[in-house]
């Protein structure tokens, strides 16, 4: 008790600075507009039946989501599934659902505003992606005996030593947590060393592994690369982070110099910064296109992807793919979206938010591992000039993923019984 006591005192006392990094205003990036009193619980109440509620906190968690909720559907069409992120683009994400769903904001971690939320929602069961456990939340769904659900849960040995060292929050957060479908046997074997019981513990793969794209998106990118130039190398840089711009840059500038008609694919990862890349991008020297500049010849160098939602659509109009968030220690970002449109995959060596899906596309062959500009350029120029070698890549990197789906079979055995 007296832990959430501290916690809660604690999370009033720094509210102020909490909501100002929520909704600070910054350029390009997108805002609550009127919706934003769904973070303090003011949700309009739920009519009819019951729903699930399904959290994942941004964009990266929805896009995993998105096929667990259109299996759900399919088995359970009359159930309504009500979504929650806390970002304005996972909403963005969530909006391409359409009508499979509700979307809302998830309540903030204020005692009152869960209680406020759960009143108005009467959700049957919580649905929670990738281990983002509030104390306030559990707290409330315990008092009320809602089931909660954890799926595709990870816990490094780093996450798990730190559990045990605070024993009792790790024992005050699980003691409301119904079911967890861990990732892997090492994850469920950590939860279980922290004191969770192996019957409410199971392994289903990785859900991320069950990402499925459908026609449109491929013929979209063949579209789109028809625009940029059917000929020439292509490449991409997505979900870049600052900091790695200027290497990814650098490395295209080497590049050109073999390869002078060579196109880079640049998607920041984060919209309020499309302003500040397109200014370097000019900066050094390079001529610029942008996604939303309307008609075009096909005269320029790099490609700023200045839209959400779109990078399915870029990935597939690639012949390389370069995912950012890891030439920084950002941890990296989802290495299976190209992997998914048969794109051979260069990272960085920052990988620890992807490191089993980075050991296994390894394992593979069907991934590069570079440090630099230079062994970035020196990558590129090897896959550009060797197009055996970049199918090779780019069909192991499908196979890896076709031959690790399941994931989703296996968490909806569980998930039936709250349903």
């Amino acid at each position: 008790m007296i832990y959430r006591l501290a916690y809660n005192l604690l999370i009033h006392l720094f509210s102020p600075l909490l909501l100002a990094l929520l909704y600070r205003p910054q350029r390009g990036k997108p805002g609550f507009g009127k919706r934003w009193p769904e973070h303090l619980g003011l949700v309009p109440p739920t009519t009819g039946q019951r729903p699930v509620w399904l959290h994942a906190v941004s964009v990266g968690e929805m896009v995993a989501a998105t096929p667990l909720i259109k299996q759900l559907k399919s088995e359970h069409p009359e159930l309504p599934v009500l979504v929650t992120t806390t970002t304005r683009t996972g909403a963005d994400q969530a909006a391409k659902l359409g009508n499979l769903i509700e979307h809302r904001y998830a309540p903030l971690d204020f005692p009152w505003a869960v209680a406020l939320f759960l009143r108005r929602v009467r959700p049957r069961a919580l649905l929670i992606m990738e281990t983002e456990l509030w104390p306030n939340w559990l707290a409330a769904c315990g008092k009320r005996s809602l089931p909660v659900m954890v799926l595709n849960a990870r816990l490094s040995a780093r996450s798990a030593d730190r559990y045990r060292k605070f024993h009792r929050i790790f024992r005050l957060l699980s003691q409301n947590i119904t079911h967890i479908a861990c990732q892997y046997q090492d994850d469920a074997d950590r939860f279980a060393g922290l004191g969770m019981p192996k019957h409410r513990l199971s392994v289903t793969g990785s859900i991320k592994f069950d990402i499925d794209y459908d026609d449109d998106v491929r013929n979209q990118g063949q579209m789109l690369r028809a625009q940029l130039g059917e000929k020439r190398p292509v490449w991409i840089a997505a979900s870049t982070h600052e900091g790695e711009d200027e290497q990814l840059l650098d490395a295209h500038k080497s590049l050109l110099q073999r390869f002078p008609d060579a196109l880079l694919i640049l998607v920041p990862r984060h919209p309020q910064r499309f302003e500040q890349v397109a200014a370097l991008v000019r900066q050094q020297g390079l001529s610029l296109h942008r996604r939303t500049g309307g008609e075009h010849d096909a005269d320029f160098q790099v490609y700023l992807g200045d839209t959400m939602g779109e990078l399915p659509l870029m990935l597939a109009a690639a012949d390389v793919a370069f995912v950012g968030g890891s030439l920084i220690e950002h941890g990296g970002h989802n290495l299976l979206e190209p992997a998914a449109l048969g794109k051979p995959v260069l990272t960085g060596p920052s990988t620890f938010n992807f490191s089993d899906i980075h050991q296994r596309l390894e394992n593979h062959n069907a991934l590069l591992t570079v440090t630099d500009s230079d062994s970035i350029s020196h990558a590129l120029a090897t896959l550009m000039a060797d197009k055996a070698y970049r199918q090779t890549l780019g069909h192991n990197a499908r196979l890896t993923v076709e031959n690790n789906k399941g994931a989703i079979a296996k968490t909806m055995a569980p998930l039936q019984t709250f349903l």
